[in-house]
């Protein structure tokens, strides 16, 4: 990762926001500059006009003897009045003139209005207007480089102060943004110093920030569900470890007397239950391996499905073993059962809920499944099976891990129950057990919820 995508949160948002100051200041600043300066340009140009019109309502007096032109000898009274010059002209003649006009034209071309022209090296904004006599003109100059020094010095007077403020405020943005980060830091904090066992010990939301509490809840909500799968996994391995250990001990137990076996026969029958108990113990397995799988949420995504058909693969699938059996197994009522879900999982479900029927029926038994739609609209598969069923207390504990009702003869790890209804549940399902009215023996129920 590259080193700009890190970095401290507190520095990177006092950054952007000196950054959004500094530009939104600057454009201001531009701005104001340039209506600063026209309004400057309009005063002082009305300045100009008022000084032209004061010539105009006082006529001047004669050229002083000898044809030279009248010098004013108004005294200098503020530093710029020596970069603003007056004149009077008849014709091509100059009349009067101020102590800081030149003898010749301010403005050559004498069109009435303002406009700006060179003079001396240096640009002057002019006015011309026609003076209070026939064929006179007064020009009214003021040098640019003046008005330039006039609006500087306006502008010292405003931009220093928010110059040396800048500091100020970035050391403000900074304490104000350090201030506002201090829950995060202080849930980091807490997060830090946590146990890893402390995984129920919620985060307390109430005293944090109103933009910070979803992350908090899904803290939260993340801490349990690493415990569910924490819980999960130790509960797998326990269970693993007391489940495998009898198997094993039968499978070695039929190893230990094949190699004991004086004949042929007997070695034949250890071997045949050696067999038999890889095959428990591979089921047992498998069926914990789909627990576990089911409580860690890694179901595949869902997929529109057709439980009728997953029903009619998985009674084709047990229909040999029920021939076997002598049990007769069937299938009425079929309408199809649209739904989203695992296709392989709902396969597991339907298989473990027939081979319960299966084992625990008994031999010649009847089990029925039947799909049908109820008055309400509601969608229910049913196993049914002729057995001797559960007592009361026995369905009561049905779906306990391991359990076993007392006196079972059939094989089986006493997980079926549970994933079947681990999968129900992940699939929106309803999974009960009751006494069959029809056949008296297990009747598995699913519907919708």
């Amino acid at each position: 990762m590259s080193s700009s995508a890190g970095g401290s949160l507190q520095a990177r948002l006092t950054r952007l926001l000196l950054g959004l100051f500094a530009v939104v200041w600057l454009a201001t600043t531009v701005l104001a500059w340039f209506d600063a300066r026209h309004e400057v340009e309009e005063i002082l140009d009305s300045h100009l006009a008022q000084a032209a019109a004061l010539l105009v309502a006082q006529p001047p007096h004669a050229q002083a003897p000898g044809g030279v032109p009248k010098r004013s000898h108004t005294p200098v009274l503020h530093r710029y009045a020596a970069k603003t010059a007056l004149q009077v002209w008849s014709g091509e003649r100059l009349l009067l003139r101020s102590a800081t006009a030149p003898e010749q034209a301010l403005a050559p071309q004498a069109v009435p209005g303002f406009q700006t022209v060179p003079l001396g090296g240096q640009q002057w904004r002019v006015f011309v207007t026609p003076g209070g006599l026939p064929g006179q003109q007064v020009q009214v100059g003021q040098a640019v480089a003046a008005r330039d020094d006039v609006l500087w010095a306006m502008w010292r007077s405003t931009l220093w102060p928010l110059l040396l403020a800048l500091p100020l405020l970035g050391l403000g943005l900074w304490a104000v943004v350090r201030h506002a980060l201090r829950p995060l830091n202080a849930l980091g904090q807490a997060l830090h110093a946590r146990r890893p066992d402390a995984l129920q010990q919620h985060i307390p939301e109430d005293r944090l920030p109103r933009e910070m509490r979803p992350m908090v809840q899904a803290l939260n909500q993340l801490f349990l569900r690493i415990e569910g799968l924490l819980a999960s996994e130790r509960r797998f391995t326990a269970d693993a470890a007391h489940e495998l250990r009898t198997p094993i001990a039968a499978i070695r137990a039929h190893a230990e007397v094949a190699l004991r076996a004086s004949t042929d026969v007997q070695r034949q029958q250890a071997l045949e239950r050696t067999l038999a108990g890889c095959d428990r113990a591979t089921h047992l397995v498998t069926q914990l391996l789909t627990l576990s799988r089911l409580e860690a949420e890694a179901a595949p995504a869902p997929r529109p499905v057709d439980l009728a058909v997953i029903a009619r693969q998985v009674l084709a699938e047990l229909a040999p073993r029920a021939l076997t059996q002598g049990q007769q197994l069937s299938m009425e009522a079929v309408r199809p059962w649209p739904l989203q879900g695992d296709e392989a999982l709902l396969a597991v479900l339907l298989r473990n809920l027939v081979d319960n029927a299966l084992q625990h029926a008994g031999t010649g038994a009847q089990i029925q499944i039947c799909l049908q739609r109820q008055e309400d609209g509601a969608m229910v598969l049913s196993v049914e099976d002729s057995g001797p069923g559960l007592a009361a207390a026995d369905l009561a504990r049905l779906g306990e891990r391991f359990f076993r009702p007392a006196g079972t003869r059939a094989s089986g790890s006493g997980l079926g129950w549970s994933i079947a209804s681990r999968i129900a549940q992940a699939h929106g399902l309803g999974l009960s057990a009751r006494s069959s009215a029809r056949l008296g023996g297990l009747c598995a129920r699913l519907e919708d919820r």
